[in-house]
């Protein structure tokens, strides 16, 4: 494996293991718990990055189409149906629905070898497809940023700190 992008991704996986430490031993009603005045929950964060998963490595960076259950949603009607939907599920299936993500989108990695590849789309229509290594910092990114918010609603959950 290219160098720059086995480092790329351990610094994802390393996110990714964050998060599940963050989830790690929780009930329904602690995974839809709010913490105040924020709507997010720590079940809908594992349902929207399991989303963001499918998204980037799948439908931007290999041109295949939604995964379900994101493949029947009307995003343009309800964008935060992710966030908003993850109540529903039980933990069992919120914690299968990420880690099925995470496998693909492995996979889909597992298959380039050149950060400056290109994706098979850009995010748009007429936009330039973003590099491998732009996919992987962006994924960094959005982890990064919804491990914070974990931690702090980990804490008001149940105290636990240092995940």
């Amino acid at each position: 494996m290219n160098p720059e992008l086995r480092e790329l991704r351990s610094f994802l996986d390393a996110q990714r293991d964050t998060l599940r430490r963050q989830v790690a031993g929780l009930d329904a009603g602690q995974l839809a718990q709010r913490l105040a005045p924020s709507t997010m929950t720590l079940g809908g964060m594992l349902k929207h990055l399991a989303y963001v998963e499918d998204f980037w490595l799948h439908v931007i960076l290999l041109d295949q189409e939604p995964t379900p259950p994101f493949e029947a949603v009307d995003w343009r009607s309800d964008r935060d149906w992710d966030w908003r939907t993850a109540a529903d599920d039980s933990p069992e299936e919120l914690h299968r629905l990420f880690e099925r993500s995470i496998a693909r989108s492995d996979t889909a990695l597992d298959a380039v070898d050149d950060p400056e590849a290109r994706a098979a789309r850009g995010r748009r229509r007429g936009a330039a497809p973003p590099t491998v290594r732009w996919l992987l910092l962006h994924m960094i990114e959005e982890y990064a940023r919804h491990c914070g918010h974990a931690d702090l609603l980990r804490e008001g959950i149940d105290g636990t700190t240092g995940l």
